[in-house]
This record gives C-alpha cells, sequence and structure tokens, in this order.
C-alpha cells in the first residue's frame, strides 16, 4: 500500500486527512502517533514533519505535512477517483479558493480557541476563560453571519457542490457541535443545515468512524 498517513484520531487536521482520503475512496495504511508519548516530537518523526505536529503524509516517494496541502495534493493527484472535490472550470476553482483561505484564515482560528476553552481544557482538568469564549463567540457569530449571507447564494461554500472549502471545516464543526457553540449554528439557517449536510456524508462518518 503506497499511501500512509500518520497521526492521532482526535487531531482536526488528522480528521481533515482522512475525510478527504474516504471521499475519495482511496485505500491507506493509517499509523497512529501517540502524542501523550511525545511520538510527534521524536526525531524519527521530524523527519516526516520537521515542525512536530500531525499529520504526515506519505504516497510513495513523496512526503507531505499541513493538512490543507495534503487534501489539495489528494483532490489533484486522485481527480479521477471518488468525489470531485475541486472543479475543472477556472472560475470555479477561484472561487472554492477563495473560501479556502476564508476557512484557514478566518474561521479555523475562532473554532480551534473556542474548541480548546470548551472542550479540550475541561478534558485536561483545565478552567475555561469564560472572557475568551465570550469574546470568541462574537467573533463567530459575525463570521457565520456573513457563510449565512453566502449560503443562501449556493448550497455550499465554494459552489452548488461539496468541496474542500467545505470538507476543511468539519473537524472542528464536529467538536463544537458538543458545545454551546452549536446554537450560533442552529440560529442560522442556512448555515444549520449546511453544517448538517456535510457532516452526514457517508465520506465524513468514514473518516471519523474507521
Amino acid at each position: 500500500m503506497a499511501i500512509k498517513l500518520y497521526g492521532s484520531l482526535i487531531s482536526t487536521a488528522t480528521q481533515r486527512v482522512k475525510a478527504a482520503l474516504a471521499e475519495k475512496d482511496i485505500e491507506y495504511e493509517f499509523i497512529i502517533i501517540d502524542m501523550a508519548k511525545n511520538e510527534h516530537k521524536k526525531p524519527e518523526f521530524l523527519t516526516r514533519n520537521p515542525f512536530g505536529q500531525v499529520p504526515a503524509f506519505e504516497d510513495g516517494d513523496l512526503k507531505l505535512f499541513e493538512s490543507r496541502a495534503i487534501t489539495q495534493y489528494i483532490a489533484h493527484a486522485y481527480a479521477d477517483k471518488g468525489n470531485d472535490l475541486i472543479f475543472e472550470d477556472p472560475k470555479k476553482m477561484a472561487k472554492l479558493a477563495v473560501w479556502m483561505e476564508v476557512e484557514s484564515q478566518k474561521y479555523e482560528p475562532i473554532a480551534s480557541k473556542l474548541v480548546w476553552e470548551l472542550l479540550l481544557k475541561p478534558m485536561f482538568g483545565m478552567t475555561t476563560d469564560e472572557a475568551i469564549v465570550e469574546e470568541y463567540e462574537k467573533k463567530m457569530e459575525g463570521l457565520l453571519d456573513v457563510y449565512e449571507s453566502r449560503l443562501s447564494e449556493s448550497k455550499y461554500l465554494g459552489g452548488d457542490c461539496f468541496a474542500l472549502a467545505d470538507l476543511h471545516h468539519l473537524p472542528t464543526i464536529k467538536y463544537l457541535m458538543g458545545t454551546r457553540v452549536k446554537k450560533l449554528f442552529d440560529a442560522r439557517p442556512n448555515v444549520s443545515a449546511w453544517a448538517a449536510e456535510i457532516q452526514s456524508r457517508p465520506g465524513w462518518i468514514k473518516a471519523i468512524t474507521t
């Protein structure tokens, strides 16, 4: 089996790559990196990702890190397999690229901070900072208002078909739906319908259950 994915099951970045592989119906070997034992900081793993973060990815002699770079490679290199995650038309692809940037530059910093404060801190026995939560909830509200407007124009962020811009949101959405932030999604009908639809995709369900 040529493709190997090194990562952690709870890592949102790892889940992002697993989702892309599932959507493209690609078989691969998954090697679990025990982050509690700092396996991601050991010399062997650092040859795969010099920043000591998961995931790391191998396809034959190609080695990649950074989850969004990996998903883009998968979408392009295996365009003839599974479900399309990109567009051939350059204008459609440009619009998709805009929303991929929105996810990584605007959504992810807010979402990851809320996941940390509301989910991970309690898990690690730490105290949630309510002031930070309120600050980032307000930021998320403003962002989701933009999403609500965009999703009134098309079913998905990048257009009328599910694509990488939507897929990249899935891991943090999964975690946020288990927190009080869910109400911010539920309060916006287009956002709520979009979030529910992408979470119900067979590829995503396969990614988080296998």
